[in-house]
């Protein structure tokens, strides 16, 4: 494999052989599942049902970082939490097949949650909150955290080193980003959140609802982070946040003081997105999928939304 082009050499008679090695024989049936930073599978078996196999991005996250992101699901899971953990093969939970290191999964049925229902909101405000009372026990230490450092400034070298970003933008760009920078040191320092172990990217999407309720899925972006990060991504406005917190309250205290923090949240958000972009525009699959970052257009909006957001932080 290449940094060019990492998951090159999977196809799909590897795929199938890589769960085949782990103990689970495959009939045949496959179907790619989205994901972009890593790749993703649904795999059918000859005993009948499905696994999801999962395939780690090359160089991304250590094996301890990956460890600690499987014990973590397994502890959630352990304390009979409705969370999607890894399947344990032959005593392991990361396995390696043809250059590749990957993950399996049980498949689990469901739909995205109706975020307008308030009993929904209060529901999932309870799940999170029994996540964080475990989440709190101990810390990540080789995930790292959700801060300025990483969701910033590193995201905001990557656009810079990039090319994408075009040229007479980028006096503007550099100024914006050392704007969001000191606003949002300033806010996280008024504010001092307590940092705790995180699903990290609790949207709509990583949540699965079926008849007995809601369960997490994808821990991919597990870190050290306040607890509000795993509430407002779920929460389309003030209220939604009051019915989330509703249910959330009635099972662990919330610092409201984190409520500050989700303009800064979303600001981090915005630029760890472009970066995020910008670090992967060598994955053919991302010029693909994203083919509006390479456009001039693109990168003017993203700048009027960063100056609408330090606007609002100041």
């Amino acid at each position: 494999m290449s940094r060019e082009a990492p998951y090159a050499g999977l196809d799909p008679e590897r795929v199938l052989d890589a769960v085949d090695a782990a103990g689970h024989a495959p009939d045949g049936r496959l179907l790619a599942l989205p994901s972009y930073e890593n790749r993703v599978y649904q795999v059918g078996l000859d005993a009948g049902g499905f696994v999801v196999v999962k395939f780690y991005r090359p160089g991304r996250w250590s094996d301890a970082a990956i460890a600690e992101e499987h014990d973590f699901a397994a502890e959630l899971a352990a304390a009979e939490l409705p969370v999607v953990a890894p399947l344990s093969c032959a005593g392991h939970t990361l396995l390696r097949r043809g250059g590749f290191r990957y993950t399996l999964y049980p498949r689990r049925g469901g739909h995205a949650p109706v975020l307008e229902s308030a009993d929904t909101l209060a529901w999932l405000g309870r799940l999170l909150a029994r996540v964080h009372e475990i989440g709190a026990r101990q810390a990540f230490r080789a995930r790292g955290a959700l801060d300025v450092e990483s969701f910033l400034r590193q995201p905001a070298a990557a656009v810079l080193a990039s090319g994408l970003l075009p040229a007479p933008r980028e006096r503007v760009y550099r100024a914006a980003i050392a704007r969001l920078d000191a606003v949002l040191g300033a806010r996280f320092d008024a504010v001092a959140p307590r940092r705790l172990r995180l699903h990290g990217d609790c949207h709509a999407g990583n949540v699965l609802w079926a008849e007995s309720g809601p369960a997490l899925v994808d821990f991919d972006d597990a870190r050290m982070g306040p607890a509000v990060q795993d509430l407002w991504m779920l929460a389309t406005d003030a209220i939604a946040m009051e019915q989330l917190l509703e249910g959330y309250e009635q099972m662990r205290p919330f610092d409201r003081a984190e409520l500050a923090l989700v303009p800064a949240l979303r600001a981090l958000r915005q630029v760890h997105h472009a970066g995020w972009i910008a670090a992967r525009w060598h994955d053919p699959a991302f010029p693909r999928a994203f083919p509006f970052a390479g456009e001039a257009r693109w990168w003017d909006e993203h700048l009027a939304d960063l100056e609408a957001l330090i606007d609002s932080l100041e």
